[in-house]
């Protein structure tokens, strides 16, 4: 039964919010679950209802929900100092001390920070980036950058360029000119009766294929997520990453790592790249940068790259007003100290991870799942029609939605991308909490089967 308050915050929203990825008219219909408050790994709507975040809100929420140490520092520094800026020759204590320890636990060489507010600014200020550090080296023509088909980057219109999910496009007359789409690593959908690793050597190779295509003269960089999240958490076979890596670095094509999802603990390493042998020339953070406390990212520079926009480079002719912004940097500095301090981001690579990704894993024996694949504290559930030819149900009958919502009625918020069921909670889950999520989910699946085959 809806409250009165719900009724009420629901018809305001109604009337006044256009809600991210979202048919307003549809939402307007059924009306807005009201989430009103959070603590550890759950949440509690208007109505009442306890709910196990499976997301970690939209894949950030690291340290759970509740840390009063956060929300300590955010007043603390709002009472010395709310605001200012990094124009004008300045900075201020909590920027530049979290400028150091950003540089101090990303992987080595990468010891510059440009801030942005989103993983959607950081990949757009890498495109700048990429043209000015060509054009400083005088190669002006390499300006294209090869994204992969599902990849997801953010959503101004260069990182909206940057996605490979291409339902974004259409509405925007995306993407804009030198972004272009290789070939996505997802053995399962697209490798066939290819061996894994075969297959990976040949969604690499498409990189190359493009490189040649175009010219290595015309091509800038190479982004990739180390592990493709909202694209459904795809796992790329080991032999994937490092011919990448190697076919970059013999057509002098950059490499960009967008670690907003992977780093800071997500899959077991404080970043993917660490895990899937990546030496990226840049690197995007957000998300767990701050927990999603507060609004910051930022744009890590490998020395290689620094040293040439830096001493040659000139006056750099971009920036926001909340780059550095010192509450958010606070929040994000003493976030990064309780990941250290806790030992949580060892604890997901050695005990959480292992034991939610086996726990998972029991789930492929059911007559819907055709894959499960993660890795750390990310994963995802493929839902097929046959499980033998790994055929996907009619999209009419929109498999993913409806196990999403059987979830969601049995205390479990899980997302669909697609068919799949993908998984990202926050870092600080205990095996209970574990437990309790695939309960739920093997609930939600035994309700949906019967509607999905009748």
């Amino acid at each position: 039964m809806v409250t009165n308050l719900t009724a009420v915050l629901q018809d305001m929203d109604r009337k006044h919010h256009i809600h991210p990825f979202t048919d307003s008219k549809s939402l307007n219909e059924k009306g807005v679950r009201i989430i009103t408050k959070a603590e550890g790994c759950h949440m509690w709507t208007s109505e009442g209802e306890r709910v196990l975040d499976g997301m970690a809100g939209l894949w950030c929420v690291n340290i759970g929900y509740g840390r009063k140490e956060l929300a300590d520092v955010a007043y603390q520094q709002m009472l010395e100092l709310p605001y200012y800026n990094t124009f004008f020759q300045t900075s201020t204590q909590p920027a530049t001390e979290l400028s150091a320890k950003l540089a101090e636990i990303t992987p080595e060489g990468l010891n510059h920070v440009f801030y942005a507010n989103s993983g959607s600014e950081a990949n757009d200020t890498i495109a700048k980036m990429v043209r000015w550090y060509w054009n400083t080296k005088g190669q002006p023509k390499k300006k294209t950058i090869i994204s992969r088909v599902n990849a997801y980057h953010g959503v101004t219109m260069a990182a909206a360029s940057l996605c490979g999910l291409f339902g974004m496009h259409p509405q925007f007359d995306l993407p804009l000119q030198g972004f272009v789409h290789a070939d996505c690593p997802h053995w399962y959908r697209f490798g066939g009766d290819m061996d894994p690793e075969e297959f990976g050597l040949q969604a690499a190779r498409s990189v190359e294929n493009m490189i040649l295509s175009l010219g290595a003269e015309n091509v800038g960089a190479f982004i990739g997520e180390p592990i493709m999240g909202a694209g459904g958490v795809l796992v790329p076979p080991a032999s994937y990453w490092p011919e990448v890596q190697r076919i970059c670095r013999k057509h002098d094509v950059l490499v960009i790592a967008d670690e907003v999802i992977c780093g800071f603990g997500r899959t077991g390493t404080w970043f993917g790249s660490e895990q899937l042998g990546i030496d990226p020339d840049f690197m995007t953070i957000a998300k767990g940068l701050s927990s999603g406390y507060q609004p910051i990212s930022g744009v890590m520079i490998h020395d290689r790259i620094a040293d040439t926009l830096v001493d040659i480079g000139g006056e750099l002719q971009h920036g926001f007003t909340y780059s550095g912004h010192p509450v958010a940097s606070a929040v994000a500095l003493e976030n990064i100290n309780i990941l250290q301090r806790e030992g949580i981001v060892d604890k997901v690579g050695a005990e959480t991870g292992p034991y939610f990704q086996a726990r998972l894993r029991e789930l492929v024996d059911h007559p819907l799942i055709g894959e499960v694949r993660g890795i750390g504290l990310m994963a995802a559930v493929e839902i097929v029609e046959d499980k033998a030819t790994r055929k996907p149900f009619d999209g009419s009958k929109n498999a993913g939605m409806l196990v999403r919502e059987e979830a969601w009625s049995r205390g479990l918020l899980v997302r669909a991308t697609g068919d799949s069921m993908v998984m990202s909670p926050p870092l600080v889950m205990t095996r209970a909490d574990v437990d309790e999520l695939i309960t739920a989910l093997t609930q939600a699946l035994d309700a949906a089967e019967p509607i999905l085959r009748g």
